[in-house]
Protein backbone atom coordinates (compact mmCIF):
# COMPACT_ATOMS: atom_id res chain seq x y z
CA UNK A 1 0.00 0.00 0.00
CA UNK A 2 2.34 2.84 0.97
CA UNK A 3 4.76 1.72 -2.47
CA UNK A 4 1.76 2.35 -4.15
CA UNK A 5 0.91 5.76 -2.75
CA UNK A 6 4.40 6.60 -2.79
CA UNK A 7 4.36 5.70 -6.51
CA UNK A 8 1.24 7.96 -7.83
CA UNK A 9 2.87 11.43 -6.95
CA UNK A 10 6.55 10.27 -8.62
CA UNK A 11 4.69 8.84 -11.41
CA UNK A 12 3.10 12.50 -11.41
CA UNK A 13 6.61 13.96 -10.82
CA UNK A 14 7.90 12.24 -13.99
CA UNK A 15 4.86 13.15 -16.32
CA UNK A 16 5.03 16.80 -15.47
CA UNK A 17 8.70 16.65 -16.02
CA UNK A 18 8.53 14.55 -19.69
CA UNK A 19 5.93 17.26 -20.28
CA UNK A 20 8.26 20.75 -19.36
CA UNK A 21 10.89 18.72 -21.36
CA UNK A 22 8.36 18.48 -24.86
CA UNK A 23 7.39 21.79 -24.22
CA UNK A 24 11.59 22.85 -24.38
CA UNK A 25 11.99 20.43 -26.80
CA UNK A 26 9.29 21.77 -29.14
CA UNK A 27 10.82 25.33 -28.48
CA UNK A 28 14.13 24.62 -29.23
CA UNK A 29 12.63 23.15 -32.60
CA UNK A 30 10.64 26.04 -33.46
CA UNK A 31 13.64 28.42 -32.88
CA UNK A 32 16.16 26.46 -35.03
CA UNK A 33 12.98 26.50 -38.00
CA UNK A 34 12.89 30.34 -37.05
CA UNK A 35 16.65 31.02 -37.41
CA UNK A 36 16.25 28.87 -40.69
CA UNK A 37 13.39 31.24 -41.93
CA UNK A 38 14.87 34.46 -41.01
CA UNK A 39 18.10 33.25 -42.99
CA UNK A 40 15.89 32.14 -46.09
CA UNK A 41 14.26 35.60 -45.65
CA UNK A 42 17.25 37.57 -45.19
CA UNK A 43 18.38 36.13 -48.78
CA UNK A 44 14.84 37.17 -50.72
CA UNK A 45 15.31 40.63 -48.91
CA UNK A 46 18.93 40.81 -50.20
CA UNK A 47 18.61 39.52 -53.73
CA UNK A 48 15.03 41.54 -54.77
CA UNK A 49 17.19 44.75 -53.33
CA UNK A 50 19.88 43.60 -55.84
CA UNK A 51 17.48 43.31 -58.50
CA UNK A 52 16.27 46.64 -58.34
CA UNK A 53 16.75 48.63 -61.88
CA UNK A 54 19.22 51.67 -62.19
CA UNK A 55 22.46 52.68 -60.89
CA UNK A 56 22.35 53.00 -56.92
CA UNK A 57 25.03 55.42 -57.00
CA UNK A 58 23.85 57.50 -60.02
CA UNK A 59 20.46 57.47 -57.94
CA UNK A 60 21.50 58.96 -54.95
CA UNK A 61 23.97 61.82 -56.12
CA UNK A 62 21.72 62.60 -59.39
CA UNK A 63 22.10 62.83 -63.30
CA UNK A 64 24.44 65.66 -63.49
CA UNK A 65 27.26 63.29 -60.90
CA UNK A 66 30.72 62.88 -62.41
CA UNK A 67 31.92 59.53 -63.05
CA UNK A 68 34.77 60.04 -60.35
CA UNK A 69 31.99 61.29 -57.72
CA UNK A 70 30.20 58.42 -58.90
CA UNK A 71 33.15 56.02 -58.49
CA UNK A 72 34.27 57.31 -55.04
CA UNK A 73 30.24 56.44 -54.02
CA UNK A 74 30.22 52.64 -55.13
CA UNK A 75 33.80 52.05 -53.67
CA UNK A 76 32.18 53.80 -50.47
CA UNK A 77 29.38 51.45 -50.48
CA UNK A 78 30.83 48.28 -51.38
CA UNK A 79 29.19 48.40 -54.38
CA UNK A 80 32.08 47.07 -56.66
CA UNK A 81 31.85 44.30 -54.12
CA UNK A 82 30.62 40.77 -55.17
CA UNK A 83 27.27 39.87 -54.05
CA UNK A 84 27.32 37.43 -52.15
CA UNK A 85 30.39 39.60 -50.15
CA UNK A 86 28.19 42.06 -49.65
CA UNK A 87 25.65 39.92 -48.11
CA UNK A 88 28.10 38.46 -45.77
CA UNK A 89 29.16 41.52 -44.53
CA UNK A 90 25.53 42.76 -44.61
CA UNK A 91 24.86 39.88 -42.59
CA UNK A 92 27.50 39.69 -40.28
CA UNK A 93 26.66 43.38 -39.27
CA UNK A 94 23.01 42.59 -38.22
CA UNK A 95 24.20 40.30 -36.25
CA UNK A 96 25.90 42.33 -34.41
CA UNK A 97 23.08 44.71 -34.16
CA UNK A 98 25.08 46.91 -36.82
CA UNK A 99 22.11 47.80 -39.62
CA UNK A 100 24.66 50.19 -41.38
CA UNK A 101 24.32 53.95 -42.29
CA UNK A 102 21.21 55.57 -43.89
CA UNK A 103 22.15 56.83 -47.39
CA UNK A 104 19.61 59.43 -46.95
CA UNK A 105 20.68 61.16 -43.57
CA UNK A 106 23.87 59.68 -42.65
CA UNK A 107 22.76 58.68 -39.90
CA UNK A 108 22.68 55.24 -38.19
CA UNK A 109 20.29 52.96 -39.34
CA UNK A 110 19.71 51.46 -35.37
CA UNK A 111 19.21 54.68 -34.20
CA UNK A 112 16.25 55.27 -36.92
CA UNK A 113 14.45 52.03 -36.74
CA UNK A 114 14.67 52.32 -32.52
CA UNK A 115 13.29 55.69 -32.31
CA UNK A 116 10.32 54.80 -34.88
CA UNK A 117 10.30 51.10 -33.41
CA UNK A 118 8.76 52.42 -30.20
CA UNK A 119 5.94 54.08 -32.11
CA UNK A 120 5.12 51.08 -34.04
CA UNK A 121 4.79 48.94 -30.66
CA UNK A 122 2.40 51.21 -29.09
CA UNK A 123 -0.09 51.78 -32.56
CA UNK A 124 0.34 47.65 -32.43
CA UNK A 125 -0.21 47.27 -28.87
CA UNK A 126 -3.37 50.09 -28.50
CA UNK A 127 -5.10 48.23 -31.45
CA UNK A 128 -4.29 44.71 -29.96
CA UNK A 129 -5.76 46.42 -26.27
CA UNK A 130 -9.14 47.02 -28.59
CA UNK A 131 -9.70 44.35 -30.28
CA UNK A 132 -8.82 40.88 -28.98
CA UNK A 133 -12.05 42.05 -25.75
CA UNK A 134 -14.10 42.77 -28.69
CA UNK A 135 -13.35 40.38 -31.04
CA UNK A 136 -13.43 37.82 -28.33
CA UNK A 137 -16.58 39.18 -26.48
CA UNK A 138 -18.72 39.46 -29.90
CA UNK A 139 -17.68 35.95 -30.59
CA UNK A 140 -18.62 34.30 -27.61
CA UNK A 141 -21.97 36.30 -27.79
CA UNK A 142 -22.28 35.11 -31.33
CA UNK A 143 -21.89 31.50 -30.38
CA UNK A 144 -24.05 31.74 -27.75
CA UNK A 145 -26.93 33.48 -29.44
CA UNK A 146 -26.39 31.34 -32.83
CA UNK A 147 -28.55 32.03 -35.72
CA UNK A 148 -30.43 34.93 -33.67
CA UNK A 149 -30.52 38.44 -35.03
CA UNK A 150 -27.24 39.28 -33.47
CA UNK A 151 -25.15 36.75 -34.52
CA UNK A 152 -26.41 37.19 -38.26
CA UNK A 153 -25.74 41.28 -37.63
CA UNK A 154 -22.54 40.88 -36.52
CA UNK A 155 -21.05 38.54 -39.10
CA UNK A 156 -22.51 40.76 -41.78
CA UNK A 157 -20.49 43.76 -40.43
CA UNK A 158 -17.61 41.19 -39.84
CA UNK A 159 -17.85 40.57 -43.27
CA UNK A 160 -18.21 44.19 -44.45
CA UNK A 161 -14.94 45.26 -42.49
CA UNK A 162 -13.01 42.39 -44.29
CA UNK A 163 -13.87 43.57 -47.97
CA UNK A 164 -12.81 47.20 -47.70
CA UNK A 165 -9.21 48.17 -47.81
CA UNK A 166 -7.65 49.56 -44.96
CA UNK A 167 -6.64 53.17 -46.66
CA UNK A 168 -11.03 52.99 -47.34
CA UNK A 169 -11.48 52.53 -43.93
CA UNK A 170 -9.14 55.16 -42.98
CA UNK A 171 -10.56 57.57 -45.15
CA UNK A 172 -13.87 57.17 -43.91
CA UNK A 173 -13.02 57.37 -39.95
CA UNK A 174 -11.20 60.51 -40.58
CA UNK A 175 -14.30 61.80 -42.88
CA UNK A 176 -16.51 61.17 -39.84
CA UNK A 177 -14.53 61.71 -36.82
CA UNK A 178 -11.49 63.88 -38.35
CA UNK A 179 -13.12 66.59 -40.18
CA UNK A 180 -16.00 66.81 -37.26
CA UNK A 181 -12.99 68.16 -34.68
CA UNK A 182 -13.19 65.20 -32.52
CA UNK A 183 -9.76 63.62 -33.39
CA UNK A 184 -6.71 64.49 -35.09
CA UNK A 185 -6.41 63.04 -38.93
CA UNK A 186 -2.43 63.74 -38.58
CA UNK A 187 -0.66 62.17 -35.63
CA UNK A 188 2.62 64.17 -34.32
CA UNK A 189 4.09 62.40 -31.57
CA UNK A 190 8.06 63.63 -30.25
CA UNK A 191 9.42 62.33 -27.20
CA UNK A 192 7.73 64.88 -24.95
CA UNK A 193 4.17 63.64 -25.85
CA UNK A 194 2.62 62.40 -22.52
CA UNK A 195 1.03 59.08 -22.88
CA UNK A 196 -2.74 60.51 -22.61
CA UNK A 197 -1.90 62.61 -25.62
CA UNK A 198 -0.59 60.05 -27.09
CA UNK A 199 -3.96 57.93 -26.43
CA UNK A 200 -5.70 60.53 -27.84
CA UNK A 201 -3.77 61.34 -31.01
CA UNK A 202 -3.00 57.54 -32.03
CA UNK A 203 -6.60 56.68 -31.80
CA UNK A 204 -7.77 56.90 -35.27
CA UNK A 205 -5.31 54.56 -36.47
CA UNK A 206 -5.39 52.42 -33.77
CA UNK A 207 -9.25 52.35 -34.54
CA UNK A 208 -8.59 51.57 -37.93
CA UNK A 209 -6.24 48.46 -36.97
CA UNK A 210 -8.90 47.54 -34.47
CA UNK A 211 -11.89 47.13 -37.49
CA UNK A 212 -9.49 45.54 -40.08
CA UNK A 213 -8.69 42.73 -37.55
CA UNK A 214 -11.76 42.61 -35.69
CA UNK A 215 -13.40 40.16 -37.97
CA UNK A 216 -11.14 37.51 -38.21
CA UNK A 217 -10.79 36.98 -34.68
CA UNK A 218 -14.45 37.70 -33.78
CA UNK A 219 -15.56 34.84 -36.86
CA UNK A 220 -12.62 32.25 -35.60
CA UNK A 221 -13.46 32.58 -32.18
CA UNK A 222 -17.34 31.71 -32.80
CA UNK A 223 -16.50 28.90 -35.20
CA UNK A 224 -13.83 27.32 -32.56
CA UNK A 225 -17.06 27.82 -29.86
CA UNK A 226 -20.06 26.61 -32.41
CA UNK A 227 -17.44 23.48 -32.71
CA UNK A 228 -17.17 22.34 -29.00
CA UNK A 229 -20.77 22.92 -28.44
CA UNK A 230 -21.51 19.62 -30.23
CA UNK A 231 -19.68 17.78 -27.73
CA UNK A 232 -20.16 15.52 -25.64
CA UNK A 233 -19.29 16.86 -22.32
CA UNK A 234 -20.88 20.07 -23.38
CA UNK A 235 -24.19 18.24 -23.22
CA UNK A 236 -23.29 16.68 -19.98
CA UNK A 237 -23.15 19.95 -18.68
CA UNK A 238 -26.39 20.85 -20.00
CA UNK A 239 -28.31 18.38 -18.95
CA UNK A 240 -26.50 18.83 -14.90
CA UNK A 241 -28.84 22.18 -15.43
CA UNK A 242 -26.09 24.67 -16.35
CA UNK A 243 -27.18 28.32 -17.73
CA UNK A 244 -25.57 28.64 -21.53
CA UNK A 245 -23.22 31.53 -20.82
CA UNK A 246 -22.01 29.53 -17.74
CA UNK A 247 -21.46 26.41 -19.95
CA UNK A 248 -19.81 28.44 -22.74
CA UNK A 249 -17.67 30.10 -20.16
CA UNK A 250 -16.53 27.44 -18.28
CA UNK A 251 -16.37 24.60 -20.90
CA UNK A 252 -16.25 25.59 -24.51
CA UNK A 253 -14.05 28.92 -23.94
CA UNK A 254 -10.87 27.05 -22.13
CA UNK A 255 -10.62 23.94 -24.84
CA UNK A 256 -10.96 26.45 -27.51
CA UNK A 257 -8.22 28.76 -26.63
CA UNK A 258 -5.36 26.97 -28.86
CA UNK A 259 -7.20 27.93 -32.56
CA UNK A 260 -7.98 31.11 -30.52
CA UNK A 261 -4.70 31.76 -29.01
CA UNK A 262 -3.47 30.75 -33.13
CA UNK A 263 -5.76 33.44 -34.56
CA UNK A 264 -4.85 36.00 -32.38
CA UNK A 265 -1.05 36.46 -32.51
CA UNK A 266 -1.16 36.43 -36.37
CA UNK A 267 -3.18 39.39 -36.29
CA UNK A 268 -1.05 40.67 -33.49
CA UNK A 269 1.73 39.86 -36.24
CA UNK A 270 -0.24 41.84 -38.62
CA UNK A 271 -0.74 44.86 -36.58
CA UNK A 272 2.89 45.46 -35.87
CA UNK A 273 4.02 44.41 -39.78
CA UNK A 274 0.90 45.69 -41.59
CA UNK A 275 0.62 49.04 -40.62
CA UNK A 276 2.38 50.78 -43.59
CA UNK A 277 -0.29 51.67 -45.27
CA UNK A 278 -2.33 53.54 -42.28
CA UNK A 279 0.70 55.30 -40.98
CA UNK A 280 1.33 56.82 -44.24
CA UNK A 281 -2.69 57.68 -44.29
CA UNK A 282 -2.20 59.30 -40.89
CA UNK A 283 1.26 60.61 -40.99
CA UNK A 284 2.21 58.10 -38.07
CA UNK A 285 5.65 58.27 -37.26
CA UNK A 286 6.00 54.29 -37.65
CA UNK A 287 8.25 51.96 -38.84
CA UNK A 288 5.80 51.64 -42.12
CA UNK A 289 6.07 55.62 -42.89
CA UNK A 290 9.74 55.49 -42.59
CA UNK A 291 9.66 52.28 -44.90
CA UNK A 292 7.81 54.38 -47.35
CA UNK A 293 10.51 56.80 -47.05
CA UNK A 294 13.06 55.02 -47.78
CA UNK A 295 11.53 53.45 -50.82
CA UNK A 296 11.44 56.98 -51.87
CA UNK A 297 14.87 58.24 -51.66
CA UNK A 298 15.98 54.63 -52.40
CA UNK A 299 17.32 54.12 -49.44
CA UNK A 300 18.35 50.35 -49.63
CA UNK A 301 20.00 49.55 -46.20
CA UNK A 302 16.76 50.88 -44.13
CA UNK A 303 14.47 49.05 -46.03
CA UNK A 304 16.38 45.90 -45.72
CA UNK A 305 16.30 46.20 -41.48
CA UNK A 306 12.93 47.24 -41.36
CA UNK A 307 11.71 44.47 -43.59
CA UNK A 308 13.99 41.87 -41.36
CA UNK A 309 12.72 43.40 -38.03
CA UNK A 310 9.12 42.55 -39.78
CA UNK A 311 10.31 39.37 -40.48
CA UNK A 312 11.49 38.40 -37.26
CA UNK A 313 8.49 39.94 -35.90
CA UNK A 314 6.16 37.08 -37.30
CA UNK A 315 8.45 34.35 -36.44
CA UNK A 316 8.49 35.68 -32.83
CA UNK A 317 5.07 35.76 -32.47
CA UNK A 318 4.18 32.34 -34.22
CA UNK A 319 6.47 30.98 -31.95
CA UNK A 320 4.82 32.10 -29.15
CA UNK A 321 1.31 31.10 -30.71
CA UNK A 322 2.97 27.61 -30.68
CA UNK A 323 3.60 27.46 -27.37
CA UNK A 324 0.50 28.84 -26.10
CA UNK A 325 -1.34 26.39 -27.80
CA UNK A 326 0.67 23.25 -27.08
CA UNK A 327 0.22 24.58 -23.33
CA UNK A 328 -3.78 25.34 -23.03
CA UNK A 329 -4.34 22.13 -25.07
CA UNK A 330 -4.41 19.35 -22.60
CA UNK A 331 -4.59 16.91 -25.57
CA UNK A 332 -0.97 17.85 -26.25
CA UNK A 333 0.15 18.33 -22.97
CA UNK A 334 -0.40 14.62 -22.21
CA UNK A 335 0.10 12.69 -24.96
CA UNK A 336 0.85 9.42 -24.08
Amino acid sequence: MTSGAEGGPKTAARQGGTDMNDIWRMIGRRLLLGVLTLFVISLVIFGATELLPGDLARELLGQSATEETLAALREQLGLNDPAPLRYWNWLTGVLHGDFGVSMATKKPIADLVGARLGNTLFLALYAAALAVPISLILGVLAALWRNSIFDRASNALALTSISFPEFFVAYILVLWLAQTGFFPSMVRITGSTTFGDRLYMSFLPALTLTLVVTAHMMRMTRAAIINLLASPYIEMARLKGMSPLRVVLRHAVPNALAPIINVVALNLAYLITGVVVVEVVFVYPGLGQLMVDAVTNRDIAVVQAIALIFAAAYVLLNLIADVLSTVTNPRLMHRR
